[in-house]
């Protein structure tokens, strides 16, 4: 399978068809029906559009196109692994955990080269031969399993038909690239590859990053660079050099080619403006380092690209427009600070809050704002309504997340603001989103879709299976829940814990499963495993019903090895099935959500569950990770600071599908087109119809 057909049909759930329709069936209908019937064992399934074009294909090609789409919605699963359970039988005849090591001590002893070495001061779980590693094979496994017993509430998740290959790449690429939110790390990654096979471009690239990846296809194919700021000249040369184009981590800049040095200086010299060399002391140091590899005193006849070196180096004073306003603010002149911010209507609105704050005249910020608002990007403008709308009641604290999905919360010490100012600013926020929406002729919305949080940033969520925003909130089915993590090491002894932490209605009174406590009444752990040369796989079972804590936040931690971005493989997920359902630990039909874990941190946060007042369950979605400590990782050691964490993500009123689509109505229509939101498209549309789901959401937001 070419990495650009798996793209298209892991982002976007469809399959690319280039071979024309033929008129006779053939045995590709057989074939057809075939393929349908294996994709329906990992939960997926042909839409009849797809099922009736593969069928008048020749049998070979829908056999050889069935074996790359399988693969690709197996890997989107998680079903392309064996995932094995440390105890044969799980999650039956799990035993007590210190009735467990007890065995394993006698075990132990009676075996003289394990006594020989034992020391009876100490007891090292990792000298007992028979703990954390497999004690049997999958073939074992599945003898001991019934057969799963398929229900109508298993995930089918359906696969339409796509157009050919190409047509389908440029619609991924022009979607990516014309997000008005920035991109995961292997959305970047695959928007360099689509860029390297597509000519065209969106109209507008409102992310700079997406603009550095693109920038770096132009100047291969030798074009000029798409610059307007000094910073994307260093984002581009971050880019050339394999480096991160969000400038999150330094970048050992390469050596240049001649065409290429002079590419980027030409691009400096034509942006580097006195305003905007301003913006070089933010990053001075990557400055220095890249006047190394550009050499640019061999380029006199571009003047403004040396300055910016100047500037880095110290040798000429530009001030940045943050460094005027921070002046300003600490001298006690906000109405300063408002008048230098006018002519960055972003920064303006980003500060805002801290505005508000501090001048004596609201109405003159509130005035200033809505000037700006016209000016501000649509994703700016929706990250403040959000903001603005917390405000409106106490926070528990404050929650901050860089763009590793690395987290920490502080007491929320800001002073309230007037309530008749934030109903002022929500007022004019509702204007401007309103105007910018476009026309939703007649609007379709799928009532689970309402609790979809907006894609504002998409840099901690990676790609994986019923991925959706943090914040997002989406109903639990089924009688069970168990989570699932697969890790592989890539180098050295890697072990990896999942774990569950419960908690109460106040999030106190905590009781946890885990390597440590097998059990927990309603809940059970599959065994710790703590190597992971041909790859591991721990569960953990909930039976909802008998829960006696309502709210439930699966950890996964880095015990020892190698951390989350650095082991071969490592995801998570979970399940949900019913009691007399049966089947294996995995179940791939079962499977409702599956990603990569991927973050700087030791311990992943992904997913919170919910119970309501009646009863129900719903997941809230957290994309989070700590910090933890370098090893030996425990939900032990992190309860307080996971629950803090979870409280000001579960209490936070996060912007939803449901606020876009009280704006859309009251934007109101006359035209005849339909705009439809919801998980899938469904196949009664009328034909014309903009489908939005939430691999498409971004596109929603207005630019």
């Amino acid at each position: 399978m070419s990495d650009l057909e798996a793209l298209v049909i892991a982002r976007r759930l469809r399959v690319p068809v280039d071979a024309p329709a033929g008129a006779a069936p053939g045995w590709g209908e057989a074939a057809a029906r075939q393929l349908d019937a294996a994709l329906l064992t990992a939960g997926f399934t042909c839409s009849p559009a797809l099922l009736g074009r593969l069928s008048h294909l020749p049998g070979e090609a829908v056999l050889d196109l069935g074996v790359r789409v399988l693969a690709a919605v197996r890997t989107l699963a998680g079903d392309h692994v064996l995932h094995n359970a440390y105890f044969v039988d799980f999650p039956r005849n799990v035993p007590d955990t210190l009735e467990f090591w007890a065995g394993l001590l006698r075990q132990a002893l009676l075996d003289p080269v394990t006594a020989e070495r034992a020391r009876p001061e100490i007891v090292d779980l990792l000298d007992f031969p028979a703990y954390g590693r497999y004690q049997h094979t999958y073939a074992d496994l599945l003898a001991a399993h019934a057969e799963l017993v398929p229900l109508a509430s298993d995930r089918v998740t359906v696969l339409e038909l796509g157009g050919s290959l190409e047509a389908e790449t440029r619609a991924l690429f022009l979607s990516m690239a014309g997000s008005e939110a920035p991109l995961a790390e292997e959305d970047l990654a695959a928007l360099r590859l689509l860029a390297a096979s597509c000519a065209d471009e969106p109209e507008r690239i409102p992310v700079r990053e997406n603009r550095a990846v693109l920038n770096e296809a132009r100047l291969a194919a030798g074009r000029p660079p798409l610059v307007d700021t000094v910073t994307d000249v260093l984002r581009l040369a971050c880019a050339l050099s394999g480096g991160d184009v969000t400038l999150a981590t330094p970048t050992r800049f390469r050596s240049f080619r001649r065409a290429e040095r002079r590419a980027l200086l030409r691009a400096l010299d034509a942006v580097a403006t006195p305003a905007k060399l301003g913006d070089v002391p933010r990053h001075r140091e990557r400055w220095k380092r890249l006047g190394e590899r550009l050499h640019p005193h061999e380029y006199p006849l571009l003047p403004r690209a040396a300055q910016v070196f100047e500037v880095a180096r110290g040798t000429r004073e530009a001030p940045s427009l943050d460094s005027r306003v921070e002046a300003a603010l600490a001298d006690g002149r906000p109405a300063e600070a408002v008048t230098l911010l006018a002519n960055a209507p972003g920064a303006l609105l980003r500060r805002l809050d801290h505005l508000l704050r501090l001048s004596p005249s609201a109405r003159d910020v509130l005035d200033a704002a809505a000037r700006a608002a016209a000016h501000a990007s649509g994703r700016v403008l929706l990250s403040l309504r959000e903001h603005v709308q917390n405000r409106l009641s106490p926070a528990p604290g404050r929650v901050f997340t860089n763009r590793h999905g690395r987290a920490f919360t502080t007491p929320d010490s800001r002073p309230p603001l007037d309530r008749e100012v934030l109903a002022h600013a929500l007022a004019l926020l509702d204007e401007e989103i309103t105007r910018r929406l476009p026309d939703p002729g007649e609007l379709i919305v799928d009532p689970d879709m309402l609790g979809v949080a907006l894609p504002l940033s998409g840099k901690a969520v990676a790609p994986g299976l019923g991925m959706l925003p943090r914040g997002s909130i989406s109903p639990v089915d089924g009688e069970l829940l168990r989570f699932f993590v697969h890790w592989r090491q890539a180098e050295r002894r890697t072990d990896y814990d999942l774990s569950a932490l419960m908690l109460d209605d106040s999030y106190g009174d905590e009781i946890h499963v885990s390597w440590t406590n097998y059990s927990s009444g309603f809940a059970r752990y599959s065994g710790d495993l703590t190597e992971a040369p041909e790859g591991a796989s721990e569960f953990v079972d909930i039976r909802l019903a008998a829960a006696t804590r309502s709210i439930i936040i699966p950890q996964v931690h880095v015990y020892a090895g190698e951390p989350f971005d650095e082991a071969a493989e490592a995801f998570f997920g979970y399940m949900t099935r019913n009691d007399e359902q049966r089947g294996l630990p995995f179940e791939p039909r079962t499977v409702r959500m599956k990603s990569d874990l991927r973050g700087s941190g030791r311990v992943a946060l992904p997913l919170a569950f919910l119970r309501d007042g009646d009863g129900a369950w719903r997941v809230k979605w957290l994309h989070l990770y700590l910090k933890g400590y370098p090893d030996f990782n425990q939900v032990e050691g992190n309860r307080v600071t996971a629950s803090l964490l979870v409280r000001s993500i579960v209490e936070r009123e996060y912007l939803t599908v449901r606020y876009l689509a009280d704006r859309l109505r009251a934007k109101g229509s006359s035209a005849a087109h339909t705009t439809y939101l919801g998980p899938a498209a469904p196949a009664e549309l009328p034909e014309g119809a903009r489908v939005v789901t939430p691999a498409t959401l971004h596109e929603l937001i207005p630019a």
